[in-house]
Order: C-alpha cells, then sequence, then structure tokens
C-alpha cells in the first residue's frame, strides 16, 4: 500500500530499493539532505515519499580493496579529510570537498549526495511564487528555457565540486538496483540533459565512490563563486595528472554535465583548454555571465598547468 505522505527509513540497501519500488514514481531518496531538504522549501522537490539511507551501515565506512580505496557513498565531507588513505593518496579530494558549500553544510552533506546533487539554474533554483510570476520553464512543467529561450533543450548545471575531482583521478561509482550490482565511471553518471541529468534509475542506489591507488595523482582544483564560504560554483576545475604523465581535465558549473578532457603530460596545452571551452555549453543563468565564466576556464587550467609544472 501507498501511503499519502511517508517518511521511511530502511536499515539495508535491499530494503531501501524495496521501498523505492513500492513508491515508484512519489519517492525520493535521503541522505544529508542538504539539497533535497533545500529544493523541498522551495517548491522544486515534491516528493510525497521520503526514503532516508542514513541508517544503511554498508553504505559508511572507507577500507582499501586490492589496489583500490572504496569510500561509502554515505561518508561526511567533513571527515574525509581525516582518512590517511585520502590524504596520502588523493588530497585533490579532500580540497575539492572543502570547497563545498559551507563548514556546517559539510558536516552534513555527503560525497554521494554532492555527486548527485541537482543541477541549478538561477531561473528555476527560486521560490514557488518567483517562478510562477516569472514563468514556469522546462525544468518545471514549462515549455521554454527562460535562460534561451528555446523549446528544445534545459541547460541546468552539474555544480557537484566533488565530481570534477573524481573524475580527474578516473574515479568509478558503485551502484546497487534491482538488477544487482554495477560500477562505472562517475563521468558517465550524467546525461547531458539538464531536465533529467542523470543516467540512473529511479530506484538505483549510489553505494560507494572507487578510486585507483598507487597512481600517484598531483591535482589542481579551482572553483569560482560569489561568496568563498557558501555559493554553488559558476565553475569548477579540476586537473590531476599521474605516475604515468596522464593528464585528465574535468570541469563542472558550465554545462548539464561534467566536461572531460584527456591527454598527457606531452599533450598541446592550448589544444587542451580549447578542448575544454568548447565543449562547455554554459548559458546565462548564472550570477556570473557566460562570457566570462568560458574566459575563466582557460584562467584556471593555465593555472593549474603552472602548478603541476606541466607547460
Amino acid at each position: 500500500m501507498i501511503a499519502d505522505k511517508a517518511y521511511l527509513i530502511p536499515n539495508s540497501v535491499g530494503e531501501a530499493i524495496e521501498m523505492a519500488r513500492i513508491n515508484k514514481d512519489t519517492f525520493k531518496y535521503l541522505a544529508g539532505g542538504t539539497d533535497v531538504m533545500v529544493n523541498r522549501f522551495q517548491g522544486n522537490e515534491e516528493s510525497s515519499c521520503l526514503i532516508d539511507l542514513t541508517k544503511i551501515e554498508s553504505l559508511k565506512g572507507i577500507s582499501k580493496e586490492g589496489e583500490t580505496l572504496r569510500i561509502g557513498a554515505l561518508e561526511i565531507l567533513e571527515d574525509l579529510k581525516l582518512n590517511t588513505f585520502i590524504k596520502e593518496e588523493f588530497p585533490l579530494l579532500i580540497e575539492a570537498a572543502l570547497a563545498v558549500g559551507s563548514p556546517l553544510l559539510r558536516k552534513t552533506a555527503t560525497l554521494g549526495g554532492n555527486l548527485l546533487c541537482e543541477n541549478r539554474c538561477l531561473f528555476y533554483n527560486q521560490s514557488e511564487w518567483w517562478r510562477e510570476s516569472v514563468g514556469y520553464c522546462l525544468k518545471c512543467e514549462g515549455d521554454i528555457c527562460i535562460a534561451t529561450q528555446g523549446k528544445n533543450a534545459c541547460f541546468s548545471e552539474l555544480v557537484s565540486d566533488t565530481a570534477p575531482a573524481l573524475i580527474a583521478m578516473d574515479a568509478q561509482v558503485e551502484l546497487i538496483d534491482v538488477d544487482g550490482i554495477t560500477r562505472i565511471k562517475v563521468e558517465d553518471i550524467y546525461s547531458g540533459d539538464g531536465v533529467y541529468p542523470r543516467n540512473l534509475t529511479d530506484t538505483a542506489i549510489l553505494t560507494a565512490i572507487i578510486l585507483p591507488l598507487n597512481r600517484a595523482f598531483r591535482g589542481s582544483f579551482h572553483k569560482l563563486r560569489e561568496r568563498e564560504s557558501l555559493e554553488f560554483t559558476s565553475l569548477t576545475s579540476a586537473v590531476a595528472v599521474d605516475k604515468n604523465g596522464k593528464l585528465k581535465i574535468a570541469l563542472s558549473g558550465v554545462d548539464p554535465k561534467a566536461i572531460v578532457v584527456e591527454g598527457t603530460v606531452e599533450s598541446d596545452k592550448a589544444e587542451l583548454i580549447k578542448q575544454a571551452v568548447k565543449g562547455s555549453r554554459a548559458v546565462d543563468n548564472d550570477m556570473y555571465s557566460r562570457k566570462y565564466r568560458r574566459e575563466m576556464i582557460s584562467v584556471f587550467l593555465n593555472r593549474s598547468f603552472n602548478k603541476l609544472n606541466i607547460l
């Protein structure tokens, strides 16, 4: 029986998926709540059933498994800096995690939740009264993108800060659904469609993040925002280089999905930057202009190449 309004607390992933299956089309998974609950307050999230995952112990913990480090999806962002493996092998992830929101939010927000945070747009992330007065957009059942005046595509932006860092270090995610367990690259989570931004079924649960050990990653992270201690990103860039000279760039904040460019330390850096800028579909739906954010891609990447001494 489907409840009119319910708050459910499963004790296992299997139980959570079964609850989701029963309440299909009416539920939302909840972890730290720093994204979901704000969207509910604004009227952008109205699911009648919330499934709270915080009691599921299998979604917590950090452990070495062979040549990989497994990080539970419910690990708190602020706590990542305390883990020895992460400090030694993946300091880029710590830098990204500590750039999310404010200190108070980071003590509640989870790593998995940040990867799956809802895409944002200046014309969508407003109060219900504001959206009704200006006109509903494609992301809230309207028939036009207010930012572009187009009717075919929503350009709400991926704003995860941890996603670029994890992508740059070739991280994967582990997913569990009704059909079993799968692993995919972090970048493959994102669809590029602003209305339906993730390539995941509704019932799937992101259980862990998997990072490759012994690659000796060196990294550089930058984030563009109006207020350093609070704002969602207008552009996040992460660049990582491993011991074999592989170079990987990942951006968020300038497209509905992550922008990914791969090369080596010997690659033409101007060409890598050109590919990153070309891949960005930023529109004027942010406090900073499209032109400025695209220009800052070059600035951030050049700074990263200088820091990593790979010019």
